[in-house]
């Protein structure tokens, strides 16, 4: 089945589109053949816009029902674009994200969240059905919404412990993890004691914000960790960062710009230039995603998302996590920069088959701490009668194919 996925991150830096060629539904042992990924950037208003109606911003209902239709009609076009680039113009099945403005938790628990891009949009730019909406589900009954990257995760944490001789599936039952770094970072981990998905806390949203807004909107992150490799940590601002009762709380747990927004340093008084001010954030990120992971002894670490890009960053997740070795998805067969729309490719994919998106931590409960794994979204019809599947079974497995 030609499944095609697609998400804008926290980041708001371009739509993630990504191809895949997904089966094994009815056995539990997936298969993912990638045909293709690109980003897409959003027009400049649309960027801008979106960026606008982030907290602590006001907006207004007219700006949200604007945004919803533009970002709906970005978003469509770009999904046309990849199918006739990598699907020769035909696909069964399209998974919209869309992007995230508001992510609603309090005291811990996840309320619900909002995401633009309108599917109906996208329905009459492809003729496909969509697949939207895939966290409120979650959050209904439960969970945090987020990261639903735990699945995709979690089965291919477990590929990457496999090898095909001997009794046991696996080479061993070390520790290992899956680190995404967009403007969250969120994490995977599976070990003999269970499993666990949450995030962490900023990646490079924090440095992001600091960035803009010291160049005035011309530059809109560290490119290359070029600012971060000039500057020094500050301390006593770092202690004070790492003070944020967030990174306290237990798993699981999810955040996003409305805690970590663009204004969260202005109670902070640093009188730091712009480069000692991004080495202490981009140490943050080392430092808290190091501390998170810590009780669990990871052996590996697999990262992907935007902040791969960046080298100072990564030396530092280097630093603080080893003995532990860190790598990249590039490893498991997803390359860094495509993991995300695959990832979405995968929720829709189970979606359709009436499987839950999220899988169950061991305990239970899901991975995002809903009462039990639930199936996500909601799917619009294409041009086509709607037909769908027999259900399928939980994953066992996630094999990514040539």
């Amino acid at each position: 089945m030609i499944v095609v996925g697609c998400i804008s991150g926290t980041s708001v830096d371009g739509i993630d589109v990504a191809v895949a060629d997904l089966g094994g539904a009815d056995s539990g042992q997936l298969t993912l053949r990638p045909l293709g990924a690109r980003t897409y950037p959003w027009s400049p208003s649309t960027r801008a816009g979106l960026l606008a109606l982030l907290p602590p911003a006001p907006t207004t209902a007219e700006a949200v029902c604007r945004l919803d239709i533009l970002a709906g009609e970005e978003i469509a076009a770009a999904l046309q674009s990849a199918i006739d680039e990598f699907a020769s113009g035909s696909a069964d099945l399209v998974v919209s994200h869309g992007q995230t403005i508001f992510h609603w938790v309090e005291g811990g628990v996840a309320y619900g969240g909002l995401q633009l891009g309108q599917p109906a949009a996208i329905v009459e730019r492809t003729g496909l059905p969509v697949v939207s909406d895939v966290r409120s589900r979650d959050i209904a009954a439960g969970g945090q919404g987020a990261p639903l990257a735990g699945t995709m995760d979690l089965l291919l944490l477990r590929a990457a412990g496999r090898v095909g001789r001997g009794t046991s599936p696996y080479r061993d039952q070390a520790p290992r993890a899956l680190l995404n770094l967009g403007g969250i970072a969120n994490v995977t981990v599976t070990s003999p004691h269970g499993t666990a998905a949450f995030d962490t806390g900023p990646a490079n949203c924090l440095i992001d914000a600091a960035v803009s807004s010291a160049t005035s909107g011309v530059q809109a992150y560290d490119a290359d960790g070029r600012l971060a490799a000039a500057g020094r940590v500050d301390q006593a601002l770092l202690e004070r960062l790492l003070a944020e009762p967030y990174f306290a709380l237990p798993a699981p747990k999810s955040t996003g710009r409305e805690l970590f927004r663009a204004d969260y340093l202005a109670s902070y008084e640093h009188g730091l230039g712009i480069a000692d001010l991004v080495a202490t954030l981009t140490e943050l990120t080392a430092v808290t995603v190091a501390d998170a992971l810590a009780p669990y002894n990871v052996v590996e670490i697999y990262a992907s998302g935007g902040g791969v890009r960046n080298p100072v960053l990564m030396d530092r997740l280097a630093a603080h996590l080893t003995p532990a070795r860190l790598t990249t998805s590039d490893e498991l067969g997803l390359p860094v920069d495509d993991k995300e729309g695959y990832l979405m490719a995968l929720i829709g994919y189970l979606t359709w088959h009436g499987i839950p998106g999220v899988l169950p931590d061991g305990g239970g409960r899901s991975l995002t701490g809903a009462r039990t794994p639930r199936v996500l979204g909601r799917i619009s019809p294409g041009d086509r009668p709607l037909r769908l599947p027999e259900p399928g079974v939980t994953p066992r497995s996630l094999r990514v194919v040539d």
